[in-house]
């Protein structure tokens, strides 16, 4: 029955005392708790009142969010993972650190790497020609440079480097927000303690590595050295384009001037080129160089380091272009230097001084002279090219000119180009003939000659008869040129030669007399230099002396005893024959007034070549003009454009000094023991007298006429030999011939034992008529 009256629905057990819905929530009121009171535990006859169940409250919005903390909740989770990641990236910054650390070697190894040994060479007066070595400057302090210098490196590239600790945060995040704004790099971040690290210890590849390790070697930069230091050591290497490393070599190469002497303009375009050495060089691009200059400019303004008025005057200071390469003359001479130096002192490890020879105001002379004569005349006379050599006579060079412009060649046409030298060369043949026995009134007869299958001419193919030596050598004559080797001997012409000076080989033939074998000017010239001193030996150097920077001498030249090469006697003689090729000869246009000089002419064939070889008292000094590539000039000879430059050079450099007379004054009389004339000063020290011929007795004249044998009066004639078929010496091609060129079947030059001693039995004696006996001659 109970079952009959029990619902079939069940109900579950509710805490209320009511069925469960789906909506109520799970709570408990204060008499559902275990522990209540004794009465209502005991009595249990009524039950507690049934309460209805609390309605569930919606949640208004703003209750939500002040829950979930608002926008100070957002902002507090942003930084709270703003610091998150900020610790895990200095983990892993620290991780990359001690990574690419570890790969570097112990700092306690880390040392400042010698900077490339500098060769400072300087003239006789102390000042600088120009500096050679992989920096091409020497280093200087902050105290020896320009002010203005570090002032604008600081300005435009680490404008606080006197503040930062080697590494400048704050510069690194103006430089992320300007690139990323601009899109592109526009700054970079580092420092210039990090750039000298960089430059010092780095490869220059841009790599996560390279840049971790920057930073570590800045730092310890920071730590050994101080800010002068650093900054010193920056502005001696640091790249300024050009091949110039350091401030002392871009100074020197764009402004020709030392780094102690920058104004303002220029220390602005030396800073501003450390942002693109190549690109912004005053020698490649001048208004970029400049443009970036005015930046520089401002930005010191902007700094304080100078004032607006500074600013005016210094834009009127920057310099405009620089040439392309190193320029002046004296490069030249550096580069001579530096072929040189390793034979006398080994390897440069070191820097060094190299004091030299030269006079820079002659250089600066010697440079103009080429230059005034190629742009007044070169052009119409299709002549592009000089050099210049000047010797004392000691053989020290004062003044090298290698060509017309260094910034466009670099090749030295003084030092290394061999080149014919035409009747330049004769000077020997005549001195040859002195020591043989002949004399400056020995007579010749200038008119055609046959050599072999050789007939030399004169430039002017006109004969003059009967002449003296003195006459023939001031008239530049081939005939009685080729007629003295003839005589001498082609191998005692090259002999003297190179007792003289020349070092070139000379081919042992006929046309040795006009000068076929090529030279160096630099070897003639000193060759030169043993007649005006009276017949010693002139061994050209440059090099006086090499000492350490700490005056430690490592090589002193040793040219203060030159052997003797010539007698006094022959060398006063050839002085005064080749007085006569100014004053009267081929070379007049090389006449300095109120001064002795003497020299000669030389031209090859079709005007290729054009010299002057000249001397005075104080200077041997050659000059020659041509072309690189052989091309002839029009009809330029040496006593045109090489004399006109030699009279402008010497000029200048005898300026204010007292006129000093040649070796011997130029004058001639006899010698009482050989019957010979010799050389004597004038007691007056008056100009050169010229002296005749000593009178032949009235007995050798009579035997003369008469048939005798007397041969007081011989003079020597070209012996004619046809070469033999069976001899061995062939014909010589022929080379080209100095003032005038060969001629006749073939144009052949004779073989080289023409004329050798074995010959002399073929010279014939000169006949005195009783005709020139009655006309006085």
């Amino acid at each position: 029955m109970a079952g009959r009256g029990r619902s079939g629905d069940r109900i579950e057990p509710s805490f209320s005392g009511r069925p469960a819905r789906d909506d109520d929530e799970f709570s408990l009121d204060a008499d559902d708790r275990v522990v209540g009171s004794r009465s209502s535990r005991r009595g249990g006859s009524k039950p507690p009142p049934e309460r209805p169940a609390p309605r569930r409250r919606r949640r208004e919005p703003r209750e939500r969010e002040r829950e979930s903390g608002g926008l100070f909740g957002f902002m507090r989770r942003v930084i709270y993972w703003c610091v998150v990641l900020f610790i895990w990236a200095g983990i892993g910054v620290a991780g990359l650190v001690l990574y690419y650390g570890s790969r570097m070697p112990s700092a306690s190894t880390w040392a400042i790497p010698e900077r490339p040994p500098n060769v400072k060479i300087t003239a006789v007066d102390g000042s600088v020609i120009a500096n050679r070595g992989a920096t091409g400057g020497e280093a200087l302090s902050l105290e020896n440079m320009s002010p203005y210098i570090p002032e604008a490196v600081i300005a435009i590239e680490d404008r606080r480097f006197y503040s930062h600790f080697g590494v400048d945060p704050l510069g690194l995040g103006r430089a992320i927000v300007t690139n990323f704004t601009a899109g592109h790099m526009v700054q970079g971040g580092s420092t210039l303690t990090q750039q000298l690290a960089k430059n010092l210890f780095l490869s220059p590849e841009r790599t996560l590595e390279r840049k971790v390790q920057e930073v570590l070697l800045a730092l310890w930069l920071e730590q050994k050295y101080t800010k002068d230091q650093i900054l010193a050591m920056y502005l001696n290497r640091v790249f300024f384009g050009s091949n110039a490393y350091g401030v002392e070599a871009a100074s020197r190469r764009y402004f020709n001037k030392s780094a102690r002497d920058v104004n303002l303009g220029e220390a602005a375009v030396l800073a501003g080129l450390l942002k693109a050495p190549s690109r912004l060089s005053p020698a490649r691009d001048a208004d970029a160089a400049n443009a970036r200059a005015q930046l520089v400019l401002a930005a010191m303004r902007e700094q304080g380091f100078i004032t607006d008025s500074e600013v005016k005057t210094a834009m009127s200071q920057t310099p405009a272009s620089a040439k392309s390469y190193w320029s002046g003359a004296g490069h030249y001479v550096a580069d001579m230097v530096m072929d040189e130096l390793p034979g006398l002192i080994g390897d440069v490890k070191e820097d060094v001084v190299v004091d030299t020879t030269i006079d820079k105001s002659l250089e600066k002379k010697a440079e103009q002279s080429l230059v005034d004569v190629l742009d007044k005349e070169g052009g119409k006379l299709d002549a592009s090219q000089a050099a210049l050599v000047s010797i004392d006579g000691t053989g020290a060079i004062r003044a090298l000119v290698g060509g017309r412009d260094y910034a466009a060649s670099q090749f030295n046409r003084a030092v290394k180009a061999k080149r014919q030298p035409g009747s330049s060369f004769k000077p020997f043949v005549y001195a040859a003939a002195l020591e043989k026995g002949l004399t400056p009134f020995s007579v010749f007869n200038d008119a055609p000659i046959r050599i072999g299958d050789w007939t030399p001419e004169n430039y002017e193919k006109k004969y003059n008869g009967e002449v003296t030596l003195a006459t023939a050598l001031a008239k530049s004559l081939n005939t009685v040129a080729a007629q003295l080797v003839m005589y001498d001997g082609p191998d005692q012409v090259i002999k003297l030669a190179h007792r003289l000076g020349i070092e070139s080989e000379l081919q042992p033939n006929a046309s040795i007399a006009l000068g076929t074998s090529e030279v160096s000017l630099m070897e003639l010239t000193a060759s030169y230099a043993a007649f005006m001193n009276g017949g010693y030996k002139a061994t050209p150097h440059v090099i006086r002396r090499v000492t350490t920077a700490e005056g430690k001498v490592l090589y002193e030249n040793t040219y203060d005893s030159p052997p003797r090469v010539l007698s006094e006697q022959i060398a006063a003689q050839m002085d005064t024959m080749m007085m006569g090729v100014i004053e009267n000869g081929t070379g007049k246009s090389a006449k300095i007034p109120g001064w002795q000089a003497a020299g000669k002419t030389g031209t090859t064939q079709n005007s290729r070549d054009a010299l002057f070889v000249g001397f005075t008292s104080n200077l041997t000094t050659g000059v020659w003009f041509g072309n690189d590539d052989g091309k002839p000039m029009k009809k330029v000879t040496g006593g045109g454009l090489p004399a006109k430059a030699w009279k402008e050079f010497m000029v200048a450099a005898h300026k204010g000094l007292s006129p000093a007379p040649l070796f011997g004054n130029g004058q001639l009389i006899g010698d009482p023991n050989s019957g010979q004339p010799m050389a004597q000063a004038a007691p007056d020290g008056g100009q050169p007298v010229t002296a005749k011929a000593p009178p032949s007795t009235i007995g050798g004249i009579i035997s003369g006429v008469f048939g005798g044998n007397d041969n007081a009066n011989r003079y020597p004639q070209a012996p004619v030999r046809q070469p033999s078929a069976t001899s061995g010496n062939g014909p010589v091609p022929p080379a080209d011939i100095a003032e005038g060129g060969g001629s006749g079947d073939g144009n052949m030059v004779p073989p080289g034992d023409i004329g050798s001693p074995q010959t002399t039995s073929s010279v014939q004696p000169r006949r005195t008529t009783l005709l020139d006996l009655i006309m006085g001659q």
